[in-house]
């Protein structure tokens, strides 16, 4: 509580639960920070890595906007825009459903394996980097206490 109190330059006393909930969006955003400055040299946002990771995740299949935006880890991503930008990058690809012709399916081209292959390893490092106060007990617990915080 101490250093929440003075990183947040204060000298009030914080309900634990307003405490809780500072920390996790402080840690929120460190954590995005971190990973931005491993995608920036790509030209990339944390949500079109997000997408390209879905779209790997078929692998090979293609999948309609509706299912990538459920997989998303941000909800509130604007999934149409995010392929959009991502189709000017030649990363990713849309085409006619063959089955609906009123559905899009989206699909990761090969530049865009080749460009995930490319980052993967930096973001595994910085993603380590960022955990590295932890230990994997640790870890485990941090886990199921912010999942059993969602439930």
């Amino acid at each position: 509580m101490k250093e929440l109190k003075e990183l947040l330059k204060t000298k009030e006393s914080l309900p634990l639960s307003r405490a809780t909930v500072i920390s996790i969006m402080h840690s929120n955003s460190w954590i995005k920070d971190g990973l931005l400055t491993c995608l920036k040299p790509f030209d990339l946002s944390i949500e079109q890595f997000n997408v390209l990771r879905i779209l790997r995740g078929q692998d090979g299949s293609t999948i309609n906007l509706q299912d990538i935006q459920e997989r998303m880890v941000n909800k509130m991503s604007n999934t149409t825009r995010l392929v959009d930008k991502l189709i000017s990058k030649d990363l990713v690809e849309r085409s006619i459903c063959e089955n609906n012709r009123r559905k899009v399916d989206i699909g990761i081209t090969s530049k865009g394996l080749k460009l995930l292959k490319e980052i993967d390893p930096l973001i595994d490092a910085k993603e380590s980097e960022l955990t590295s106060q932890l230990n994997n007990k640790e870890l485990e617990i941090l886990n199921t206490l912010l999942l059993k915080l969602k439930n």
